[in-house]
């Protein structure tokens, strides 16, 4: 009769050492999926009301404010605004903002 369970054997440490580095793997990309649910949403109008921009040109009350590197079409709540001063958006309509100083 052949001993045929000679054949398959698997060091005991070996086996170890993959259960280890494995549970190691599992445990990091849990940890990588909790911190990616926790984050908050940073994209899309939610990201922009509250932020600072500055105006470009004037709003009396239309006119132009830039913020992240972009242009855009804005309206004044109440007031005017003159060019390099500070407004924060309250509102994101499609592609104007709505702000005040």
């Amino acid at each position: 009769m052949v001993d045929y369970l000679a054949a398959v054997y698997i060091n005991p440490w070996l086996l170890v050492i993959i259960i280890v580095a494995l549970i190691v793997f599992l445990y990091f990309v849990v940890i990588w999926v909790i911190r990616a649910h926790q984050r908050k949403v940073e994209a899309g109008k939610e990201e922009l009301i509250g932020r600072k921009a500055v105006v470009k040109t004037a709003l009396n009350p239309k006119g132009m404010v830039f913020i992240e590197d972009e242009l855009w079409n804005a309206v004044i709540e109440s007031g005017t605004a003159e060019p390099d001063e500070e407004v924060t958006i309250i509102k994101v309509e499609g592609l104007k903002l709505t702000v005040k100083k």
